[in-house]
Parts: C-alpha cells; sequence; structure tokens
C-alpha cells in the first residue's frame, strides 16, 4: 500500500514563518528535500513539512532545558533528537510563542557576531 502524499504546508503559514525568520542576520529560507528551511551560515534554523500522516509540522534548535521541557509537555510538541524539537502546526498555533522559540533557535545556530544583533525574548 502506498503512502499518503505530504501536503504542502499552507502558503500564508510559510509567509508567516518567512516573515518571523527572514528578518534575522543573514536568514534565507529555501525549498528543503519537502517544505521550506530556513538557514544562517548553512546552518537550520527551523524546517516547516507535511507528513504522510497529514499533519504539519516545524522543527526547531532548542537549549537542553527546553528539550526535556518538550519531552514532558507533549502534543502539540516533540522532541526529534540532539538539541531539534518541533510543534504541530494547525489552526490553534500560537504565533507569538512560535516567534519566540524560532528567535532562540536562531540565536542557537547563527554565529556570535549575528545572534548578538537580535532582541530576545525576556
Amino acid at each position: 500500500m502506498a503512502r499518503p502524499e505530504r501536503p504542502l504546508v499552507p502558503e500564508e503559514w510559510v509567509q508567516r514563518l518567512d516573515a518571523i525568520l527572514s528578518a534575522f542576520p543573514r536568514c534565507a529560507g529555501e525549498d528543503a528535500w519537502t517544505g521550506t528551511r530556513w538557514r544562517v551560515s548553512g546552518r537550520t534554523v527551523a524546517h516547516v513539512f507535511g507528513g504522510h500522516d497529514q499533519l504539519f509540522r516545524i522543527t526547531f534548535r532548542a537549549d537542553p532545558d527546553e528539550v526535556m521541557a518538550f519531552r514532558h509537555l507533549g502534543d502539540p510538541y516533540f522532541v526529534v533528537g540532539g538539541d531539534a524539537v518541533g510543534v504541530l502546526l494547525d489552526d490553534d498555533t500560537d504565533w507569538d510563542e512560535l516567534a519566540e522559540l524560532l528567535t532562540d533557535s536562531y540565536c542557537r545556530q547563527a554565529p556570535s557576531h549575528l545572534a548578538e544583533r537580535v532582541d530576545r525574548p525576556g
């Protein structure tokens, strides 16, 4: 039995994510093996894609303490492995919280001279 096709992430969501991520110094979006990813200095900051289960996910990087928190929180959060974590995206996504998480991810992945130029959430 064939696996279902991966759905395309709604363009509105990709544009919203791009507005957040492209505001960071030298952070740019590009097509990934599936979906869209944003990178800085060759390092992935975030990757949004649709899964074979027809759900949409965004993965990003987090500090070790946050990884443990995501592991215990459960849906809509998940741990990929190492410092990679993610959130299921849907109509109830908290975009303000997601923007904070993506800001932290950028600061983890960017060279320090670029990360220092970003206002981080309190």
